[in-house]
């Protein structure tokens, strides 16, 4: 029991250490769906779960010994968010701030896997060498926790989305603020890629 209490609790702190990011790109998305009505609540849902789910499954075979995207190349998943935000300045831009709801960044759920993939690529070096020695039972233990959490943080992020004092801060900057975050996002995804750095 207190190897279980033990594994369950190494895993909320990974997962919990490897996507706090994710709280904010989930309530920018959560906060486009109140206001424009896409991407649609289900479609983050799904989207964010299709995303982990990736990137566990990535780090899975990565532990088997298999390399499903080399390391110098991961880097490039940031011109998912990178696009996407450049898309919603350009919308903003020719709407000129008239008042109207945020601009819709990510309009489906594979867009949203798409995002939560670019910013979840560096968790894959993290959650590879935790897979291969934790053992078998202990890394479905893992696993299990992150789809609890996924929605956690989903529910989080909705939550946040709502709230009566981030409304009326999106409503009033939404219009640059939601694509400044998605190209921030991407630019520190590609800037930080080994491929840049010669990593």
């Amino acid at each position: 029991m207190d190897h279980l209490a033990g594994t369950v609790g190494a895993a909320v702190v990974l997962f919990a250490g490897t996507n706090v990011d994710d709280l904010i790109v989930l309530t920018v998305l959560f906060l486009g769906s109140r206001a424009t009505g896409r991407p649609r609540r289900w479609e983050i849902w799904a989207g964010q779960y299709a995303g982990i789910a990736v990137l566990v499954a990535a780090s899975a075979l990565a532990a088997a010994g298999l390399t499903v995207i080399p390391d110098r190349w991961v880097g490039l998943l940031g011109l998912i968010p990178l696009a996407l935000g450049v898309r919603g300045l350009v919308q903003s831009i020719r709407s000129r701030g008239d008042g109207g709801p945020p601009p819709t960044v990510a309009t489906s759920a594979l867009a949203v896997a798409g995002v939560t993939l670019a910013n979840g690529a560096d968790n894959i070096a993290v959650y590879t060498p935790v897979f291969r020695t934790v053992g078998m039972t202990d890394s479905l233990v893992t696993v299990a926790v992150f789809a609890v959490l996924v929605a956690v943080w989903c529910a989080a992020s909705a939550w946040l989305g709502s709230h009566p004092r981030v409304v009326p801060l999106i409503e009033r900057f939404g219009h640059w603020l939601v694509p400044a975050v998605f190209i921030a996002i991407g630019l520190l995804i590609i800037l930080e890629s080994p491929l840049l750095t010669g990593g």
